[in-house]
């Protein structure tokens, strides 16, 4: 007897006889993913869908672990990012809605993009899922980006990204014959003298409209990135010299002789002082921490040894 998911699975790439490719298993273990969930997909069932022998697919696939890593690209693969593109905010945009499509065309793949990642290192992860990031690395340093600034905008687009895909994709009503928002997103079981504003945003979270959302969210990012971040074409300024970690030679003792040169301590006018010189600038992080040990020196005199 023919199951109805048997006769689901028989999709237009069945067919038992000619070759297959690479990219009808993908296409088809991308509709079952779609229709059951990525934990319903099998080398077996798969196979059935295409009507062919397990063994053949392992051909293309040596596991389900592939599998999923081609599924996913072969979603991202339709992620289009203009490189060329002068406006590098307004393509930064059009990329952001186009990936919400496809999330949302495809919500059982989301977690294969936004959470399966975090196992594999970047340079292990299959090369098509790294497309986006390459592309919009090219996007933002024709526009004038340094290499560092571009990838903290990628950074800072995907983290968002991710954040707003998974908050739309929840499911956020309850009991959708209610007519009052606080039923209907079961809110009424919190108790009102512990979630007193997430109650009252019950209208708020039951009117929700994740494009509208999405276009709120990034107005924010864009705003803050054109703000924080150089210009185009312009770089940072340089960071301050530290004090370095090894020095290769070893400063003069501490002292209170002032006839004694080296960094150390120096009395001028009877008030301790710290002193730099003949050694090596101190941080002004450095310079706050000693400056209030002073008066512990005063406290304790004759105890300026160095540790």
């Amino acid at each position: 007897m023919t199951t109805p998911t048997a006769r689901a699975d028989r999709g237009p790439a069945a067919g038992g006889s000619g070759k297959i490719t690479r990219d009808a298993v993908l296409a088809a273990a991308l509709e079952i993913i779609d229709r059951d969930g990525a934990d319903a997909l099998s080398m077996r069932r798969l196979a059935r869908a295409l009507d062919r022998d397990p063994m053949i697919l392992y051909r293309h696939a040596p596991g389900k672990a592939a599998l999923l890593d081609g599924v996913a690209e072969t979603v991202l693969a339709q992620l289009h990012v203009d490189s060329a593109d002068p406006d590098w905010a307004g393509q930064l945009r059009a990329v952001a809605r186009r990936y919400r499509a496809l999330a949302l065309a495809h919500p059982h793949v989301v977690p294969l993009i936004v959470t399966r990642p975090l196992a594999t290192p970047l340079g292990l992860r299959p090369a098509g899922t790294l497309r986006p990031l390459e592309d919009i690395l090219a996007l933002l340093s024709k526009a004038g980006f340094s290499g560092p600034d571009a990838l903290h905008i990628y950074r800072a687009l995907f983290g968002f990204l991710h954040g707003h895909i998974l908050d739309e994709l929840q499911e956020l009503v309850d009991n959708p014959d209610e007519t009052d928002d606080l039923l209907r997103l079961g809110l009424h079981r919190l108790p009102i003298g512990e979630f007193p504003l997430l109650r009252g945003l019950a209208p708020v979270l039951a009117a929700y409209d994740g494009a509208a959302e999405l276009e709120r969210g990034l107005d924010i990012l864009l705003t803050g990135l054109a703000t924080t971040l150089p210009p185009p074409g312009q770089t940072r300024p340089p960071a301050p010299a530290r004090h370095p970690a090894n020095p290769k030679r070893t400063p003069a003792p501490v002292t209170n002789n002032p006839s004694q040169s080296g960094p150390g301590l120096s009395h001028i006018g009877g008030t301790e002082k710290f002193s730099v010189t003949g050694g090596y600038p101190l941080h002004s992080d450095r310079v706050r921490d000693l400056d209030r040990l002073r008066p512990l020196l005063h406290r304790h005199p004759g105890s300026h040894r160095p540790a």
